[in-house]
């Protein structure tokens, strides 16, 4: 394949038109780079797994992820500001889960991704 940049845009107006008409807010943009970075993280993307498996309090991720409850709390605040996770009260405890079925389907298609076979 070439790097040579084409210089006739007009072959390419109505692509050009369909990508324009669609493109995300400025807004969307910078919540979906947010997210992404979320997600970009070694830590939170093993919590992301974890409770996708199942809902956990603090102290049974940090046992999980072999952790400090305090690194675990720190990493669990980022993501419920991405909203990728929720908490539920029961008493005195705090257990965690994946905020949505959308954020588990990331989950799932970047598993599916990764262990694809090229």
């Amino acid at each position: 394949m070439s790097n040579v940049a084409c210089g006739d845009t007009s072959s390419h107006a109505e692509n050009v038109s369909m990508v324009k008409e669609r493109m995300l807010s400025e807004r969307e943009f910078l919540f979906l780079a947010e997210l992404f970075k979320a997600l970009g993280d070694y830590t939170r993307s093993r919590i992301l797994f974890a409770l996708s498996v199942h809902e956990l309090c603090v102290c049974a991720l940090a046992e999980v992820l072999d952790m400090s409850q305090s690194a675990i709390s720190h990493q669990l605040r980022l993501l419920r500001a991405a909203k990728l996770v929720r908490y539920r009260k029961e008493g005195k405890n705090v257990y965690y889960a994946l905020d949505d079925d959308h954020v588990r389907t990331l989950i799932v298609q970047g598993i599916d991704h990764i262990r694809e076979e090229s």
